[in-house]
């Protein structure tokens, strides 16, 4: 005969209440609750809250896993740091430091307008600062964002410093006398030779380009350029560029030139 529900219900009450035996278990799986570290004055909200915790039941856990709050000092350094990048930035980019001089004048045709002295892009150093105009130094970030980092990677810790050969200049094309006036010559254009890594190896254009070490990795920079620049120039467009990359920002109604 089955029983009614009450009473198989009482009779499950009673066996768990039962004491028990030699072969049940001595322990629950439940886990235990963790031993309270009391703080120092017994007045405090956190030592009030454990207490509450440990009313409502023992097996809570007293401790919350939020993360303890950064010293001041440090949140201090943090903040003045980035006010110290808001102050730096140039072309309305936090990303490029350096500073505003306005116009340059220059000989003749020469001159910028607008110009701005880099100093650091996306916090790789330039070797020199370079004279450049807004367009050119946010060509400069893109490059260096989707061209050189990606090449170079993680090798030597990533890059530390872009070897700046040229910026702004009053000079013809390939530095010839008579010459048609280069884009350095209205601060549109800079020339980079390589880039020096965090671990103090560099990559160079003049002593990498074709071999299997960075051969790669400088061609992969070459291309990335293209189309970002409207001129790009390298080892293999002549003589005058064996040892360095040409970027400017003059533009084609063909598009890009790249070689």
């Amino acid at each position: 005969m089955r029983l009614p529900s009450v009473l198989v219900l009482v009779a499950a009450i009673a066996v768990s209440a039962a004491p028990l035996g030699a072969d049940a278990p001595g322990r629950s799986l439940r886990p235990v609750a963790r031993p309270l570290t009391a703080p120092a004055d017994p007045t405090l909200p956190e030592a009030r809250a454990e207490r509450a915790i440990v009313a409502l039941s023992p097996l809570a856990v007293a401790r919350s896993y939020r993360p303890a709050r950064r010293p001041t000092a440090i949140e201090r350094r943090a903040e003045e740091a980035r006010l110290a990048r808001l102050r730096g930035q140039v072309c309305g980019d936090p990303d490029i430091q350096g500073e505003e001089i306005g116009t340059v004048s220059g000989a003749g045709a020469c001159g910028v307008e607008g110009a701005v002295r880099v100093r650091s892009i996306l916090g790789v150093r330039l070797s020199q600062r370079a004279v450049m105009d807004c367009t050119t130094a946010r060509a400069l970030k893109t490059w260096v964002a989707r061209g050189a980092i990606p090449a170079v990677g993680n090798e030597g810790g990533g890059i530390a410093q872009l070897q700046v050969m040229g910026h702004y200049a009053c000079r013809g094309r390939n530095n010839q006398q008579g010459a048609r006036l280069s884009e350095h010559a209205f601060g549109r254009a800079v020339d980079v030779g390589g880039m020096t890594l965090r671990d103090g190896s560099q990559i160079s254009v003049l002593r990498g380009w074709g071999t299997g070490d960075d051969g790669a990795q400088l061609r992969q920079m070459h291309r990335a350029a293209c189309g970002t620049f409207g001129t790009v120039l390298g080892p293999e467009a002549n003589a005058y560029h064996r040892d360095h990359f040409h970027f400017d920002t003059a533009r084609y109604r063909s598009g890009s030139y790249c070689r």
